[in-house]
């Protein structure tokens, strides 16, 4: 097994790619199967997820050196059925941070992609962030949409209205970046910096991942939230 060569307290993170909870997993078990394993070699282990299924797994979370992050794009469900159409709804996030952190797991919060004219409003992003932290999150991960035609074709499927401003700021005033259409910098400034302040006013660790921004973007020991789990000492020492 690679579980047996591999350094026990490594950080294995589930995942980058894809959520480790989809709803396939409430019959399948094969992320909780998971984590068993991952407990019983020691790991520490780093949960990614737009999933509420994640609460049923506690009982291991707690005894795993482990953090979960949720993304939440919007608080609004109507406008999240838009965004992410297969997505649990917000309330339904916001619910599995507090009952995460209630029982010890740190948790921590992707507010991305922030898309111009769609969820980018400021006053809603502003109460995003302040939502999460009352419900027990502990750092902030926020990011622009980056735009590849494939995804850019479903969001103006989506959204209609936005087309020609979508176009605009993407495709012809936008940044190529290794095969991606980026927001120009200005603009991606003007959108992150809400929730840049208002994590850091809530006493949130906050940065920015993929944007390439100043160290005022970046307030965190970590951007994809590994530095809230914690190392086994035990482990360590022996």
């Amino acid at each position: 097994m690679d579980l047996e060569s591999i350094e026990k307290n490594a950080l294995i993170e589930m995942s980058s790619s894809s959520d480790p909870y989809p709803p396939i997993e409430k019959e399948l078990e094969l992320t909780r199967r998971t984590l068993e394993l991952l407990l019983r070699y020691s790991m520490r282990v780093l949960i990614t997820t737009k999933s509420h299924i994640v609460v049923r797994d506690v009982d291991l979370l707690r005894r795993i050196s482990s953090a979960v992050m949720i993304t939440i794009t919007t608080l609004d469900d109507k406008l999240a059925r838009l965004i992410e159409p297969s997505a649990p709804q917000p309330t339904l996030r916001l619910k599995a941070i507090k009952d995460l952190s209630t029982h010890g797991v740190p948790v921590g919060v992707r507010v991305d992609p922030i898309i111009p004219g769609i969820n980018s409003d400021e006053y809603s992003v502003v109460e995003l962030v302040e939502k999460v932290k009352e419900a027990g999150a502990r750092h902030i991960v926020t990011s622009t949409y980056k735009a590849k035609w494939d995804s850019l074709k479903r969001i103006l499927q989506a959204f209609p209205e936005e087309e020609s401003k979508l176009r605009e700021i993407y495709v012809n005033s936008g940044v190529r970046v290794q095969g991606y259409m980026y927001l120009p910098r200005v603009m991606r400034e003007r959108l992150l910096l809400p929730v840049v302040k208002t994590a850091l006013k809530q006493g949130l660790t906050v940065a920015t991942c993929r944007e390439g921004l100043g160290s005022e973007f970046n307030r965190a020991p970590s951007c994809d939230g590994s530095h809230l789990v914690k190392l086994k000492l035990n482990t360590i020492l022996n």
